[in-house]
């Protein structure tokens, strides 16, 4: 019994910025634990090349789509209602990041960011609403699962400079505690904060090597994919029907350092 409150045998799972990184961790989890995934991201090759890796996992479908529009954001919506009865989880993964001098960063920055990471997240789960509200049943209800980031709760990269990035994580927190008391008790809606984890954006970060970086963490190593797709899967599932308005750090014990 206890081995079946983690399975997603039956659900349906959307992650936008689901072709590498972070999103294509938490998709390869959810696919292990029996969820049908549907991968979003601009580019359809790049979506395409991450669906043949983890076509022997499961079910996995994507659908390429701009959601720095509200078009875009709409067209998603409408391509997994039309393969869909209804959405169980939703990631709102994707994101952007921006570093700069303080002295020369740029307005676009922060207009860019700030839509990316908090703008497109509610823009989503407004689009996806009648999806979740259609799947959740009381004894296990629908969810929507942000990322944010230890940097939205304690900023440990002084030199990398991610103004816009830090804040736009903190505005991603207050906006998962925000929606949770607004979907009560239909849909649960709680937020991943990583903390490092090999990616696009962490490439910098990591440039003086993995083990140079992992001194700086108490449990001396950088986040794995296990790791993240743990913390979806159990989100997803009915493990976590008693847990809404959370931000949860997944960070080796780094905002404790």
């Amino acid at each position: 019994m206890t081995s079946d409150m983690f399975r997603l045998d039956g659900k349906v799972a959307v992650v936008t910025g689901g072709s590498r990184g972070i999103g294509k961790m938490i998709a390869a989890g959810l696919l292990g634990a029996g969820a049908q995934v549907f991968l979003s991201s601009r580019k359809e090759a790049d979506l395409q090349d991450t669906a043949r890796e983890l076509s022997h996992l499961g079910d996995v479908h994507i659908v390429a789509a701009d959601l720095g529009t509200s078009d875009g954001v709409a067209a998603l919506a409408t391509q997994v209602a039309d393969r869909a009865d209804g959405v169980q989880a939703l990631f709102n993964n994707a994101g952007a990041n921006w570093g700069a001098l303080f002295e020369s960063f740029p307005e676009s920055a922060w207009d860019k960011v700030l839509a990316v990471n908090v703008k497109v997240p509610f823009m989503m789960t407004q689009a996806f609403q009648p999806l979740l509200k259609q799947a959740s049943t009381p004894d296990d209800p629908s969810r929507v699962i942000n990322t944010g980031s230890v940097d939205g709760i304690r900023s440990l990269a002084p030199g990398f400079n991610n103004f816009s990035y830090s804040a736009s994580k903190a505005a991603v927190h207050t906006l998962t505690r925000q929606l949770a008391g607004e979907f009560a008790p239909r849909v649960l809606v709680n937020a991943i904060a990583p903390g490092l984890f090999e990616s696009k954006m962490t490439k910098e970060i990591l440039s003086a090597g993995e083990d140079t970086v992992a001194q700086h963490i108490p449990l001396q190593r950088i986040g794995r994919a296990d790791d993240i797709a743990g913390i979806a899967v159990f989100l997803a599932s009915r493990a976590s029907s008693y847990i809404t308005g959370t931000v949860i750090p997944v960070d080796g014990g780094l905002l404790r350092s």
